[in-house]
């Protein structure tokens, strides 16, 4: 499987390939006011499977960096330095992602009451319990 994706004004594109490690919604506020809706939907790829091509401008609002276009400001990426996983939203796919199904929710205490689970997909009140915990 190649996807392929890129921000509004088309400075910065992207390839990937393969199937993502697992695919979230996010109904934190920081990813309700980054993508301007109720949640945020995205995949998280092994990085070394992302080619991508233009200029990216990061912004630190949690662990790891928020890449978007700092031409358009299209929210594209998150990935902490030296990590080896890329966060990619979906929205930026450039064919509609319905063959990415969520694995997990996280923060559905901020979920909006109209919005139901996902059926399936693990539920988590905040973020993901890391293996530590």
């Amino acid at each position: 499987m190649i996807l392929t994706g890129g921000c509004n004004c088309g400075e910065v594109r992207y390839e990937i390939d393969g199937a993502p490690l697992r695919t979230g919604l996010c109904h934190c506020a920081t990813c309700r006011k980054q993508s301007g809706s109720a949640f945020s939907f995205f995949a998280i790829w092994p990085r070394a499977r992302v080619t991508l091509s233009g200029e990216l401008a990061c912004w630190q609002a949690r662990a790891g960096g928020e890449r978007f276009c700092p031409r358009c400001g299209s929210q594209l990426f998150c990935w902490e330095e030296g990590s080896d996983e890329i966060e990619v939203k979906l929205g930026t796919l450039d064919a509609p992602p319905s063959a990415l199904v969520p694995s997990y929710e996280l923060w559905t205490i901020r979920r909006e009451n109209w919005l139901a689970p996902q059926q399936g997909a693990e539920q988590h009140a905040k973020d993901q319990p890391t293996p530590e915990d």
